[in-house]
């Protein structure tokens, strides 16, 4: 897949601070990708460098191909962390402003405003001055007022804070709708969930450096541990003792309708046919699941060193 944006070798330092500390990552066009990390780990600061905001002590960063310029600015949308709209201005008024900066008229301004205020449910706050909002609803306006211009790379840092569990599904939603209309997405967040939901690809920085980085089903996969769920039907005793010597019991069986589980820990991928197999002859094996780690448990992994 061809990649939208590529960070080479990026570094920037604030006086005794090293924000980022060579980092690379490749965006491909058309995905939604994570960009996650504890705080304090860089990754506003690469955000601001993609956005022109600030400009890295070494390093590049290219969009469609050639090196990040001025113009291309206007083919991006960001909707930072901290929220930018003017609280005595009317709502309807300020999104019209934001969206004529963008490049819009005012008619097609107008007539996309009223279209994702309908989507929203919003018509009603067209006249209200955004300190008469809550939170998660100025979010909802300047969320509108990042994608109204249909940009080909969103950003969003941190776009479910404030946002209710409904809101915050009705927010994925729209982003994955933008993804499969041919935007490419980068989001920075702390909510794994969203990740798991969301994400095609991710990069997690930590200390200022690019840690991990590629596909969530792949990175999840690849980091399991030999961990398994076994479904079965027979006394446990019987399965205990066809697994002594070949796996780890890690907790005693639950029961579910007519069937138990139970998890066990294989030393390795060569045994497990050997295990399946054992426990087959004790009891009556309904399923054998591997149980994948989630985005959460490898990103505490990860930040703590022992990934």
């Amino acid at each position: 897949m061809e990649d939208i944006l590529k960070v080479e070798h990026v570094s920037k330092r604030f006086a005794e601070h090293t924000a980022l500390d060579d980092v690379s990552l490749s965006i491909p066009r058309g995905s939604v990708y994570g960009l996650l990390g504890p705080n304090g780990a860089g990754k506003t600061t690469l955000i601001r460098i993609i956005n022109r905001i600030t400009a890295p002590d070494t390093g590049r960063v290219l969009f469609d191909g050639h090196e990040l310029r001025p113009e291309d600015v206007r083919r991006i949308g960001y909707l930072p962390e901290e929220r930018g709209l003017y609280k005595k201005m009317k709502v309807g008024e300020q999104a019209l402003f934001f969206a004529r900066l963008k490049g819009l008229t005012r008619h097609d301004a107008t007539q996309r405003l009223r279209e994702w205020f309908r989507k929203f449910g919003i018509e009603s706050w067209w006249g209200k001055r955004v300190d008469e909002l809550s939170k998660g609803m100025a979010q909802k306006v300047q969320f509108i007022v990042t994608v109204l211009h249909e940009p080909e790379l969103l950003i969003f840092d941190e776009p479910f804070s404030g946002f209710d569990p409904i809101n915050a599904n009705l927010l994925k939603e729209e982003i994955l709708a933008l993804r499969d209309r041919g935007a490419t997405v980068i989001f920075s967040t702390h909510n794994m969930s969203s990740v798991e939901e969301v994400c095609d690809h991710i990069t997690l920085i930590n200390k200022s450096h690019n840690i991990l980085s590629g596909r969530v089903d792949d990175i999840r996969h690849s980091h399991g541990t030999n961990l398994f769920e076994v479904s079965y039907r027979g006394e446990e005793s019987a399965l205990r003792a066809a697994a002594a010597g070949r796996c780890e019991l890690l907790d005693g069986t639950e029961t579910q309708s007519i069937y138990r589980t139970i998890r066990l820990h294989v030393a390795s991928d060569a045994e497990v046919r050997g295990v399946i197999a054992a426990l087959n002859e004790a009891v009556e094996v309904r399923s054998f699941t591997e149980v994948i780690p989630s985005m959460n448990d490898i990103f505490i992994r990860a930040v703590n060193g022992s990934l």
